[in-house]
């Protein structure tokens, strides 16, 4: 009873109203499909760069921008979201995000030169994005607080387990028929996803008039603000950041735009994103939270591949049936957070995540180049159980403990924190990579010398092997000095797993901030 005060009015009805209507959950699960299909896109595609380079006859610097493109539109439209799903309704807005992804993807299959690609695949990005947050605003407003437990872990599941997975589908896709079936794939569950939305959903209802006041330089300031910080965060690790001048004018045009835009949404009658929710202290170190646990989804999702690719020389196929473990353990673990959230503390299970999360790091810091399935068996399995715990916990503290009125708003920011994450997690990675296997080469080269009884032993015998092959020195030379660069790219994979041990066992302590929601999950709460 001591929490009774706390509870909306909506809790404190009969037991019946705490029933999930069967029609409302269906719509739900349609929204939560379109929401995969969106986050899935990005990781399917990224896997197959190389085979939609050939097939566009583009260079390796036009092909990247298949995927910055997207991801750029999509960094701007996900804070967006919130306004247009107070103005449009989610009904409408995610039968307009659904169709218009479906229609740029079958665009997107259909493109034969790399411009058409880059410019359908901004706008697959652009109009996709409304799924992601409209589908976590619904997860907090459409059902009762007594079933978060059960809503939060599909979302959370979701939300982690399409970028992880992505490299596996991606292959099997593209070794299975062509490139281009990546995009067409999304055609049939597409149509379906916008036609059972238009028929089922009916969880609130428009409001035109707010398109009236719509903040067009609010807009434009965001653009501005995002689209550049997402091109500086893909492309500044490439290119030696500041000293590359794309990236140079658009951290200036970032820097500005970010000024004008603060300003101009604490000063606009009806501002395009309401920052004011950061007032709430749960739902800003949730942001916190989230924006770091986007760095070890998305790094995690990039570094691993890489390492496969690069020292073990796997497929994409093969590297998605590597990466399918951390898959299948985040879905089994699923119904498990959903249950443990119901009977325990949430900032307990978070804590628990993040350290479990920095246990699957701290074993990969002794990566060799022999590492296979096996040795990455058991690290997988710890980062996809660290990922559940942490992240369904904090979308629940975050979004779930916030008024009705402001969780539309908020998701578009809370989503928006995440991919954040993931863009710096790359770049901070990537220069990681680049930085310290530069170091690790030098250091490695001062001690192959011919003082060095083991290089000179290694040497004699590349000699011997390609001797009658050519110049056997020159040869034995370079075999030397691919086996020493090889050694170094593994000695910087250890190092970047092992700054990322020490970031999220220091991030714990974040979790000490929040506050114990008074009452997670209405009155089935207090007896816990």
């Amino acid at each position: 009873m001591a929490n009774a005060t706390t509870a909306s009015p909506a809790m404190m009805a009969d037991p019946a109203s705490e029933r999930i209507a069967p029609k409302r959950l269906f719509a739900f699960i349609i929204m939560v499909f379109g929401m995969f299909m969106s986050i899935l896109d990005i990781q399917i595609v990224s896997a197959s760069l190389s085979e939609i380079q050939a097939g566009l006859s583009a260079s390796s610097s036009e092909v990247s921008w298949v995927q910055t493109a997207y991801l750029i539109a999509e960094v701007i439209a996900i804070p967006l979201s919130g306004f247009l799903s107070r103005a449009f309704g989610t009904r409408l807005l995610f039968a307009i995000s659904a169709a218009g992804f479906t229609a740029s993807s079958l665009l997107c299959g259909f493109a034969t030169t790399i411009e058409e690609m880059i410019l359908w695949r901004a706008l697959q990005g652009f109009l996709g994005a409304g799924m992601i947050p409209t589908v976590f605003a619904s997860a907090y407003t459409v059902f009762p607080r007594t079933k978060f437990h059960i809503v939060g872990p599909i979302i959370g599941l979701v939300a982690t387990l399409a970028p992880t997975i992505g490299p596996t589908v991606g292959g099997y896709i593209t070794d299975l028929m062509s490139w281009n079936w990546l995009f067409f794939i999304n055609i049939v569950p597409g149509i379906g996803i916008t036609i059972g939305v238009l028929a089922l959903v009916d969880f609130d209802e428009p409001h035109f008039e707010l398109l009236d006041r719509f903040d067009w330089w609010g807009l434009l300031f965001m653009a501005g603000f995002l689209g550049t910080l997402e091109y500086v965060l893909e492309e500044g690790p490439q290119y030696e950041w500041m000293q590359d001048p794309s990236v140079a004018i658009c951290a200036w045009i970032c820097g500005i735009s970010a000024i004008a835009f603060f300003w101009r949404v604490f000063t606009a009658a009806e501002p395009i994103v309401n920052l004011r929710t950061f007032s709430n202290r749960n739902f800003a170190i949730g942001c916190v939270l989230q924006f770091c646990i986007g760095i070890g989804l998305y790094g995690l999702t990039y570094i691993y591949p890489r390492y496969l690719a690069e020292v073990r020389g796997y497929s994409a196929l093969m590297i998605g049936e590597t990466m399918f473990v951390s898959g299948i353990t985040m879905f089994l673990i699923a119904p498990v957070v959903g249950r443990l959230m119901a009977k325990y503390d949430m900032r307990y299970m978070i804590a628990f995540g993040l350290v479990v999360f920095a246990l699957g790091s701290y074993q990969m810091t002794w990566i060799t180049r022999d590492y296979d399935f096996y040795e990455l068996l058991i690290p997988q399995i710890l980062r996809g159980i660290g990922m559940m715990f942490a992240m369904v916990p904090t979308n629940n503290i975050a979004l779930g403990t916030l008024a009705p009125d402001r969780v539309k708003n908020a998701s578009g920011l809370f989503n928006l924190m995440r991919n954040l994450g993931g863009a710096v997690g790359l770049a901070v990675i990537n220069t990681v990579l680049n930085d310290r296997t530069d170091l690790h080469i030098t250091r490695l080269q001062e001690r192959v010398t011919w003082g060095n009884a083991t290089a000179t032993e290694t040497l004699t015998m590349f000699m011997q092997k390609f001797q009658g092959l050519g110049d056997s020195t020159l040869m034995a030379m370079k075999q030397l000095s691919q086996l020493v660069h090889r050694q170094a790219v593994v000695m910087g994979f250890g190092d970047a797993f092992f700054i990322l041990t020490l970031f999220y066992l220091g991030l714990t302590l974040l979790v000490t901030l929040l506050k114990r929601p008074a009452s997670p999950f209405g009155a089935s709460g207090d007896a816990h």
